[in-house]
């Protein structure tokens, strides 16, 4: 069954609301309570593990039947339970999850490395090349499947990434007008997913969670632990590789 899907500021809300009831059900020690509360808001951390995990799938990376993204939530429950009480406000709580659940994952998942041979040539893909790559990736995402399935029933392919996820200055809205006349908008997601699966994990998740998830780049790097500047320049170069694939297969013949 797929699992509900909310908008940003929906998510936000149910979790200001679930916030204070994690919080009363810990004092009273009622567990049974506390994890119906939590189950309320896990369904769109889910849609991240689910994310990063068919990523791995279709990389070549991981099997397809080694985890499920309830591996990863379920453990949640024991985290958050422990911990509730270090975390001051509804506002804390969403990072923490996330925080929570990307240690987990690194934990089991083989970092991934940039695909150095692709971006090396991105100069030089003639348009046959480029959407054999395309059909490669879209195809391999596609097969193999039981977790592909599952993952596919939490909506990670729905992102529905736009242009204006990557050109986001007021110069580059010239060359996102020349695109959108070209490219209908199932094109742009299509090309965007299959830009990012060639990215290095640090770079193509801090894109995922500011523009999937709506973190600013502040909440990001309390969840990966680096410094606001670092993810700022992973946003700001995983933007550049994006804008530079679209150029280079999309308008270099029209330039």
């Amino acid at each position: 069954m797929k699992e509900e899907v909310l908008d940003k500021g929906g998510f936000r809300v149910l979790v200001a609301q679930a916030y204070g009831k994690l919080v009363t059900y810990k004092k009273q020690d009622n567990r049974e309570d506390f994890n119906k509360a939590l189950l309320e808001i896990l369904p769109e951390v889910k849609k991240y593990v689910a994310s990063r995990l068919k990523a791995a799938v279709v990389r070549g990376e991981l099997n397809s039947d080694m985890f499920s993204p309830g591996d990863f939530t379920d453990q949640l429950f024991i985290e958050l339970y422990d911990h509730i009480d270090e975390i001051e406000n509804e506002k804390e709580l969403v990072p923490f999850l996330y925080k929570k659940v990307d240690e987990l994952l690194d934990d089991s998942l083989t970092e991934e490395q940039f695909d150095s041979v692709f971006f090396d040539n991105i100069d030089k893909y003639s348009k046959p090349e480029w959407d054999a790559m395309e059909e490669d990736f879209s195809t391999d995402g596609d097969g193999d499947l039981m977790m592909i399935d599952e993952l596919d029933d939490i909506s990670y392919s729905k992102n529905n990434y736009t242009l204006d996820h990557v050109f986001v200055t007021h110069e580059e809205k010239e060359l996102a007008e020349k695109l959108d006349k070209t490219l209908n908008k199932e094109r742009i997601d299509r090309h965007i997913n299959f830009v990012l699966h060639k990215m290095a994990l640090p770079m193509r998740t801090v894109f995922q969670l500011y523009n999937d998830q709506g973190f600013t780049t502040e909440e990001i790097a309390h969840i990966k632990k680096v410094s606001s500047d670092e993810v700022s320049e992973l946003l700001k170069r995983a933007r550049k590789i994006l804008k530079d694939s679209f150029n280079k297969r999309f308008l270099i013949d029209s330039n």
